[in-house]
């Protein structure tokens, strides 16, 4: 795969525009009134502000990490555990409570891992995320294999998750303000040496930066946001379990990172999308004889990543850069 396009770099004009087309449709899809779609769209915003977290560490900083999940689920949790099982739990208790305790739980896993690199980092993180996924899989006390319902969704202050219309527009303002942020810190001096550092972490020690404490710094924000999209999706879904801890949810986000482009925000945001479009698209897929081409939707999924690997190793992000190239 060639070298992800920097994240320092000003978007195109096109993708400037996609961007804001995209914000004002996403404004406006409610009023159309389609329950159903209104729930998948958030489930996208969700896993959009997920995929930004990781290519926080993926795209940006050069780790590769198989273990992300466990942040997400951990968050999930805890919003699980602060629900009352007839009342919601207040927002602006269990969100900061949930984003700590995936950030420590970061900080205390990144201590170990970011030491190691390459095969060994990403067998590391998987490691300890198959730990932490085991740890609640086999306990019963922490809700076991069956996992943990909330019965009542978050809510404070005027603000009632219960409410889909709120709970939709509250993650969209979410994730805004989760790109906003870091677009800010990357184009921050913190954010050159994290870029510096995935292109050549030794000539930034020469330089005088830690850069180990660089990337735990960054493993723990990419913890703690992973931790704001895990909030959102037990509070959405009103159920939690160990699988949103488990190896396959940390290669869902890895193949939307791809998907969009690693190394840009908005790559990561276009990817979530993409790719939750295509897994519905596939999995209705119709009956052609007695073959079932929608039960065999992991088949085309994984077929058009390697697609996209060969013919786009930049991504979706990478194809709209080009087409605005070609124009111009």
């Amino acid at each position: 795969m060639s070298t992800p396009q920097a994240h320092l770099e000003t978007l195109p004009v096109s993708i400037k525009l996609f961007l804001m087309f995209a914000f004002v449709a996403l404004l406006a899809f409610p009023f159309a009134e389609q329950d159903f779609y209104t729930q998948m769209v958030t489930r996208m915003m969700i896993l959009a502000i997920f995929a930004m977290s990781l290519d926080l560490l993926q795209g940006i900083t050069g780790l590769v990490s198989l273990g992300h999940a466990a942040y997400f689920g951990l968050a999930g949790y805890v919003v699980a555990y602060l629900s009352p099982a007839d009342a919601g739990a207040h927002w602006l208790i269990a969100l900061p409570l949930a984003m700590l305790a995936s950030a420590l739980a970061a900080l205390v896993i990144g201590f170990f891992v970011v030491r190691t690199q390459g095969i060994y980092f990403i067998m590391v993180t998987m490691a300890f995320s198959q730990m932490l996924y085991f740890l609640f899989f086999d306990n019963k006390a922490l809700g076991g294999s069956d996992g943990v319902y909330i019965n009542v969704r978050p809510a404070g202050l005027g603000l009632d998750l219960e409410n889909k219309w709120v709970l939709y527009y509250f993650t969209l303002a979410c994730m805004v303000l989760t790109y906003a942020f870091l677009r800010r810190l990357l184009w921050s001096s913190f954010g050159r040496t994290l870029n510096g550092i995935r292109l050549n972490e030794h000539r930034i020690r020469a330089l005088g930066y830690a850069s180990f404490s660089y990337k735990l710094t960054a493993f723990t924000l990419a913890g703690a946001l992973a931790g704001l999209a895990g909030f959102l999706w037990a509070a959405q879904s009103g159920y939690v379990n160990p699988e949103l801890m488990g190896f396959h949810m940390s290669a869902h986000a890895i193949m939307m990172v791809i998907l969009g482009g690693m190394g840009n925000v908005a790559g990561a945001m276009i990817g979530a999308f993409g790719f939750e479009l295509f897994l519905h698209l596939f999995k209705d897929l119709p009956k052609i004889g007695n073959v079932d081409l929608g039960k065999h939707w992991q088949l085309w999924m994984g077929s058009l990543i390697v697609l996209v690997v060969v013919v786009a190793p930049q991504g979706l992000m990478g194809l709209l850069r080009r087409k605005q190239a070609t124009n111009d």
